[in-house]
């Protein structure tokens, strides 16, 4: 819920771009690092012993340090101030997510036609600036690669146009289904699912080999695997087919694009699959580092630092989907995570995360380079449980590498701040004394954490709502995080989750209205919240007929 000049590279010349700087950092550290003295047992089991390393010792510049300072090495790309630029306005616009499956599934209409229209006229009556809408490429070019259909996406950008309302398009990468929130099954192109039936390790992969069909492994990016393009061309390839086929609509009513970047659009590891049961909150997730790519990186990081049996495997005292840090030796309170291999092992899972990202935003440079009126953004994940501890466990498992020690939020903001991208995060609605206390939930905390860190890199940040909520209580802490803030401080745009018939039920549309109006004139001289609420009743009152049918017609 998110101007850039860096050329565009796939394949071999992107995995030559940043493969080989990673390995010669990782080689240099590796010349200090200070190593356990027992080292890990690479024994079949996959159990890797640790062993802490004494915080009173004089430490050499660390792994991590090496491969941060790789990231920030490369050069800065020219861009307007996107942040700055945003916040020169009055208040924070508000989007409304569209529901996940308002376009049909082969592509050529809308879903509910009549509910989207009454829908967005209702939401432009209550001043909303626009709406959000999944471009899903399990949809879009489902049927062969190359082949693009996005008849009902047309559709969707005419009504919305004629209502005078902007659009954000999230070029979703991943499969619908599995995730919290995910309503109906919509999975990656038949073609695509074709070649990872065919090579399994083109799929996520934990330590049990369960594969994840989610979302392809970017351990695979720059292989060309998809009947001869690598991911990242063919993710490139779909913008360019969007942005071609939608030209009028860009910078006027197609405001943003939304890069997904992993499971849930989100740049992060599919470490909490909730499909089938394999994950529960708040469990702490697995590692998903066990397809052949992804070890055969491993390995040759391993290798670069002299600690080549390092390479075998991930942690193998990590614990499962449902565990609790405490419960594993590896996420506890002084656990492996805080080791000379903990250390190892979490900087090349999370730095393989962030090369997956600048790999993406330098195809999407490639594509909207001098598309003017067009911001780029990229969600990262709120996983605000266990955050009130030492490991940060559940984040460590998604690839942020985010302890009590080490920021994980800086080198995404800054990669992100080099293509002149808004970082968009979630869990922007919740209180801390509303989760489990015993799960150590700290989302207050963890969105000032990244809002500190987008500040400091100069990033646009925008949020959202992590789960449906249309209480005042839960407004009430979104307004005072995201638009009741100094104008440096104030969040870009906000995107509320979703649309959908509780949202035009009569009490939750008068609470909405009076919120779009408090985001809108946040900031706003002479405009106290009372007069606020009275012209936020009054939209209501005006809206109750438009209200009453989209109501009517999203739920037949």
């Amino acid at each position: 819920m998110m101007a850039l000049n860096m050329t565009h590279q796939t394949g071999a010349a992107a995995v030559a771009a940043t493969s080989a700087p990673r390995t010669a950092v990782v080689a240099a550290a590796s010349a200090t690092a200070t190593a356990p003295s027992v080292a890990p047992n690479a024994a079949p089991s996959l159990q890797l012993q640790t062993q802490t390393v004494d915080p009173a010792a004089p430490q050499a510049p660390s792994l991590a340090m090496a491969c941060q300072a790789l990231v920030e090495s490369l050069p800065e790309a020219e861009h307007p101030d996107v942040g700055g630029e945003e916040r020169r306005k009055v208040g924070v616009p508000v989007y409304v997510m569209m529901p996940l499956d308002t376009v049909r599934k082969d592509g050529n209409g809308l879903n509910r036609r009549k509910a989207v229209e009454a829908s967005l006229k209702a939401l432009k009556s209550a001043g909303t600036e626009g709406i959000m809408v999944d471009v899903w490429w399990g949809i879009a070019e489902s049927e062969a690669p190359g082949h693009y259909n996005f008849t009902g996406y047309m559709e969707l950008m005419e009504m919305a146009k004629k209502n005078g309302l902007k659009v954000q398009a999230v070029m979703s990468f991943h499969q619908c289904g599995g995730n919290v929130g995910d309503s109906v099954t919509i999975p990656l192109p038949k073609w695509v699912l074709e070649e990872m039936d065919k090579d399994q390790d083109l799929a996520y992969t934990d330590h049990c080999g369960r594969r994840n069909y989610e979302y392809i492994s970017l351990g695979a990016d720059t292989l060309p695997a998809l009947k001869g393009r690598t991911p990242v061309q063919c993710y490139g390839d779909f913008m360019r087919a969007f942005r071609d086929h939608f030209a009028s609509f860009m910078g006027n009513t197609i405001a943003e694009i939304q890069i997904g970047m992993g499971p849930a659009g989100e740049l992060r590891y599919p470490s909490y699959p909730e499909s089938n049961g394999t994950w529960s909150f708040p469990g702490i997730g697995e590692f998903q580092c066990y397809d052949k790519y992804m070890l055969s990186s491993l390995r040759a990081a391993a290798g670069a630092v002299g600690k080549p049996e390092w390479g075998n495997a991930g942690p193998g005292d990590a614990g499962g989907y449902k565990d609790w840090p405490e419960d594993t030796p590896f996420f506890r309170r002084e656990g492996g995570w805080n080791t000379a291999y903990g250390e190892f092992f979490m900087s090349w899972y999370s730095q393989m995360l962030l090369e997956h990202g600048e790999r993406i935003l330098s195809a999407a440079s490639g594509v909207y380079t001098g598309t003017p009126g067009v911001k780029i953004s990229v969600k990262v994940a709120g996983i605000h449980w266990h955050y009130g501890t030492r490991s940060h466990a559940a984040e460590l498992t998604a690839g942020y590498y985010n302890t009590r020690n080490h920021d994980g939020y800086g080198p995404i903001a800054r990669m992100l701040g080099r293509h002149g991208a808004v970082l968009n995060f979630t869990c922007v609605e919740m209180r801390d004394h509303e989760q489990p206390q015993d799960a150590q939930c700290r989302p207050e905390a963890l969105v000032q954490q990244v809002a500190a860190a987008a500040r400091e890199a100069g990033v646009g940040l925008a949020g959202e709502n992590a789960l449906p909520r249309y209480d005042d209580t839960a407004h009430d802490q979104i307004v005072t995080t995201a638009a009741e803030k100094a104008a440096e401080e104030r969040m870009v745009a906000f995107t509320y989750l979703r649309m959908g018939p509780d949202l035009f039920q009569p009490d939750n549309w008068r609470r909405f209205a009076k919120f779009v109006k408090r985001m809108s004139e946040s900031g706003a001289p002479d405009m106290c919240r009372e007069q606020v609420e009275r012209e936020a009743l009054g939209v209501a009152h005006a809206t109750e007929p438009l209200v009453h049918e989209a109501a009517a017609a999203l739920s037949n």
